[in-house]
């Protein structure tokens, strides 16, 4: 019989938890991680120390091969950590017994903060990785789509209604250069983001005199991240901008997850998520296939946008050190993450096997009975009548079109004024949605281009 562990949002929900999120980017919020990054922030900060000559280096020793994180007493650490408010005073206690007499030296000169920060920078430092992963397959597979289908005709709509003919090739192109897009916010935010932290309690090292900015420097170097020109203790733009990109990110694949819905839809059809026997079923109707794995997107984009709100408002930060920002990042930095690798994970199953039925597509263009290219007939029109006198000859057909049925190209061709000007064939050209795609080749080359060129 399974074990139910208690659970009470679908983050960490054993029926809802791999929908939302991903086992990956979980274990690297876990607490286990979070405090192996803190021990890992303490051991460096030893040997940084021993190395400046702080320390003796035999203690710094001790504390790298003594702390382990498998000695913890996690029981002892949520009792200390409720009461404390802060699990690094609690860790420290555990990790002081464990390097016998070089347990004096242990967080020497250093703040909660300084190694919560720091360790946290590792954390995103590896989520990160994990983001990137699953971002570059969804590219490939708009690459693959935008390739494919570059001269795919279908109808393009604005207001939801037809409006002119475009290429499925050029709609995965432009869902591909959002997201090339955050990959380069991403390079770019990297350098900001992953720096480390080690100021002391007020961010002077005065702990560690004439000294400090050397140690903070060879820290940094053990840890391999950024040395911080000043204390970004209560200065927090660097995680309010990481969480920010989630939310541009997540609200990316919100948009393409809300086309794949839309066009999905039993009335259009000319999308369908991959097969997968039961999945997007209804309990009631047997019939149903519902886009699962794009509400799944569209969910997780409209819960990051709350969180990247929260950020922004824990960026306003009291003096030296915050009386409660800071703990609201502890909710909207690891949740944001987490629904942004869900969202990411169902974006890679969806778009690398989303099936596409182009003569669905063909049909659907052709519904409005040649509606759809006026524009094409009215700009054909105008170099022989002005553009006025073509836009009321065309308006005159669509009327007609629609109150006596029948295509466009009949109700043009009736009209006298018209069989003067151009022949059957031109007229019939002029009607053809195929023949209206304007630039919508070359678009697709050439976002296809820029995006291949991120990848080199």
């Amino acid at each position: 019989m399974i074990s139910l562990q208690s659970a009470s949002t679908v983050l960490d929900s054993m029926l809802f938890k791999d929908s939302f999120g991903t086992p990956a980017m979980r274990a690297v919020f876990s607490d286990e991680r979070a405090m192996h990054f803190c021990i890992e922030v303490e051991v460096a900060l030893a040997a940084a120390q021993a190395e400046c000559g702080i320390i003796p280096l035999e203690a710094a020793q001790t504390i790298a091969a003594c702390c382990k994180l498998e000695l913890i007493d996690w029981q002892r650490m949520k009792s200390e950590t409720e009461v404390v408010g802060y699990p690094i005073l609690p860790l420290v206690h555990q990790l002081v017994p464990m390097c016998g007499d070089a347990g004096r030296y242990v967080h020497w000169g250093a703040t909660t903060q300084d190694i919560m920060d720091s360790a946290l920078v590792l954390q995103l430092r590896e989520a990160i990785q994990l983001l990137e992963r699953d971002l570059k397959k969804v590219r490939a597979s708009l690459q693959k789509l935008a390739s494919e289908h570059r001269d795919t005709v279908m109808a393009g709509r604005t207001h939801l209604q037809q409006a002119l003919p475009v290429s499925f090739g050029l709609k995965a192109a432009i869902w591909l250069g959002m997201l090339d897009r955050q990959h380069q916010r991403l390079q770019e935010l990297k350098p900001r983001l992953l720096v480390g932290q080690f100021a002391g309690a007020a961010g002077t090292l005065a702990s560690l005199g004439s000294k400090g900015l050397m140690v903070q420097e060879a820290l940094m170097e053990e840890l391999s991240l950024g040395v911080p020109t000043t204390p970004w203790h209560v200065a927090r733009d660097n995680l309010g901008e990481v969480v920010n990109w989630l939310g541009l990110l997540t609200g990316s694949l919100g948009k393409i997850a809300l086309d794949v819905i839309l066009m999905a839809s039993t009335e259009v059809a000319e999308l369908a998520e991959p097969f997968v026997k039961g999945r997007g079923a209804s309990s009631t109707m047997p019939q149903k296939r519902n886009p699962i794995s794009s509400e799944l997107m569209l969910a997780a984009a409209k819960a990051v946008r709350q969180h990247a709100g929260l950020m922004l408002d824990a960026m306003v930060q009291d003096l030296e050190r915050a009386t409660g920002p800071w703990h609201a990042e502890w909710i909207a930095i690891p949740q944001s993450f987490m629904l942004s690798a869900g969202a990411l994970h169902q974006a890679a199953f969806m778009l690398e096997g989303l099936e596409v039925d182009s003569k669905r597509m063909r049909q659907n263009l052709d519904l409005t009975k040649g509606l759809i290219v006026a524009e094409a007939v009215m700009m054909g029109l105008a170099p022989y009548l002005g553009r006025q006198q073509a836009h009321d000859l065309v308006y005159e057909a669509c009327r007609a079109c629609h109150q006596q049925g029948g295509m466009l190209y009949d109700h043009l061709y009736a009209q006298e004024s018209i069989r003067e000007l151009l022949s059957e064939s031109q007229c019939r050209a002029l009607t053809d949605p195929t023949q209206y795609l304007g630039s919508t080749g070359d678009m697709v080359d050439r976002a296809l281009a820029a995006s291949r060129a991120l990848d080199d």
